[in-house]
């Protein structure tokens, strides 16, 4: 079965975000996981977004480093 390919905006509205941070992510190193077609063609797929979303999860503030910003 072929995995469902959302666009950018699609997957900022999936993820709870702008489009201008996906954007932001693929230039500074792609933290979000996403698929090249064609020369401009950038597309996700749902099942990474989801996994990413999941390696994500954090118990407690205390413990969690932040990462340098995107787009800082």
């Amino acid at each position: 079965m072929t995995p469902k390919l959302l666009t950018t905006k699609e997957a900022a509205n999936h993820l709870g975000v702008s489009a201008a941070y996906l954007e932001r992510d693929r230039w500074a190193g792609a933290r979000v996981p996403f698929v090249r077609l064609g020369k401009r063609a950038i597309r996700y797929r749902q099942e990474d977004l989801d996994n990413f979303v999941t390696s994500r999860i954090h118990h407690s503030t205390s413990s969690y480093q932040m990462p340098h910003a995107v787009g800082a």
